[in-house]
């Protein structure tokens, strides 16, 4: 029962990361509509969250050092759940984004202390990474995919963007009253790590990490992945637009790009976790990506361009939290090297989409955007070579 128990708080906080972000893409037009923002002021609803991910991040390993983890998360979940709810009472374009930026300081902080959750916790950590990258993608879908209906059932887009509020208040139901580990999982206090090359203090960890090549290595991948997938969840359905294609046909390519990735993000680790050979796997689903952006250059079928970029996002996500995890021999240890490739990584991915953005308008073409990009997934091809050349028992974190 306790496994059950834990695995819920997991995939409960998880699924509350990304619905109060993606909700607001299908209702962006309403509310400039109705607050009078403009489209730069409405461009800050979804870059400022993720901008947080980057900033907030290495908070989040202090915070969980001073208060626990359990509690750490439990506070941030209720600070998501109170930002959203608020959206209720939006009138003004300042508190619109000002619930944005307390979401992302929320969402920010829980991320990499799920790592560490799931490092203390479970006594297989890699294989339960698939239920937190899976629900993160859920999540997501599920605040694209409902956003409209619920506006129209409420009949105002305040009640629809406010009533994923209902998800962080179910999790805090199992996260507010910290719980022990499972019998088997690996110690987690004062624990060194197994690489033998970084201790479980937050001050100790970050001045480590920012030491080690391979810690960095790690946020290199993160960050080009996250651009990747940021640009296409912004930019694929305009870019089959102008492939000559209808709205109803992009908005359905993106959803196939969304749902393709929600079976891989539980299917990835378990089979990584089983057969190994981390660089086989990112290698063939960064080609895969490479594949599909080749394709969109050549305004092939929409369906394949969505189904290959879908497949290669949807296998690296899961291996990119897989590692920090594998990584490490400690919660603290996991948590600090997630925050380290999440605040890197995720802000560099907000540059993402206003790259393709700036390149378009000044072409007036997706062409270099989608050439750019392309040069991209072959640098982090490259970095995960380099990420596969020290097996992960044999890595030393400080020594790069």
């Amino acid at each position: 029962m306790r496994f059950v128990y834990l695995l819920a708080a997991l995939f409960l906080a998880s699924l509350n990361l990304r619905p109060a972000i993606s909700s607001v893409s299908p209702l962006l037009g309403t509310i400039r509509e109705s607050l009078g923002m403009s489209g730069t002021a409405a461009s800050l609803l979804t870059s400022l969250p993720v901008l947080c991910m980057g900033f907030f991040a290495p908070a989040a390993v202090k915070l969980g050092s001073r208060w626990g983890i359990e509690r750490t998360v439990s506070l941030s979940l209720l600070l998501v759940g109170a930002a959203t709810a608020a959206r209720y009472a939006a009138s003004t374009e300042a508190l619109m984004l000002a619930t944005a930026l307390m979401i992302g300081v929320g969402i920010a902080v829980t991320g990499p202390l799920l790592s560490g959750f799931i490092k203390k916790h479970f006594p297989n950590p890699s294989a339960i990474v698939g239920v937190y990258s899976m629900s993160l993608v859920i999540g997501a879908g599920m605040g694209a995919w409902l956003a409209v209906p619920l506006q129209t059932a409420f009949q105002s887009w305040q009640a629809s963007a406010a009533s994923w509020a209902a998800l962080a208040f179910l999790a805090l139901f199992f996260w507010w009253r910290p719980v022990k580990p499972l019998e088997g999982a690996p110690p987690v206090q004062g624990a060194t790590n197994i690489r033998g090359t970084v201790r479980a203090s937050g001050t100790s960890n970050a001045r480590t990490l920012l030491r080690s090549k391979r810690a960095w290595l790690l946020t290199g991948f993160f960050g080009i992945m996250s651009i990747m997938f940021y640009s296409m969840t912004a930019w694929l359905a305009p870019m089959i637009e102008e492939m000559g294609y209808g709205t109803q046909t992009a908005a359905s390519a993106l959803t196939l790009f969304t749902l393709i990735q929600i079976p891989l993000g539980l299917l990835v680790p378990l089979l990584v976790s089983r057969y190994g050979g981390k660089a086989i796997w990112l290698v063939a689903f960064s080609s895969l990506e490479l594949a599909g952006l080749l394709l969109l250059l050549a305004q092939s079928s929409p369906w394949l361009v969505a189904t290959l970029i879908g497949i290669g996002a949807g296998g690296l996500f899961p291996i990119a939290l897989m590692l920090p995890i594998d990584e490490t021999g400690s919660a603290e240890e996991a948590s600090a090297l997630s925050a380290m490739t999440q605040s890197g990584g995720y802000t560099i991915a907000s540059l993402g989409p206003l790259f393709v953005g700036v390149v378009h308008d000044a072409a007036d073409s997706y062409v270099p955007a989608l050439g750019g990009l392309a040069a991209l997934v072959v640098v982090m091809m490259a970095l995960q070579l380099n990420i596969g050349r020290k097996p992960a028992a044999a890595a030393r974190l400080a020594g790069g």
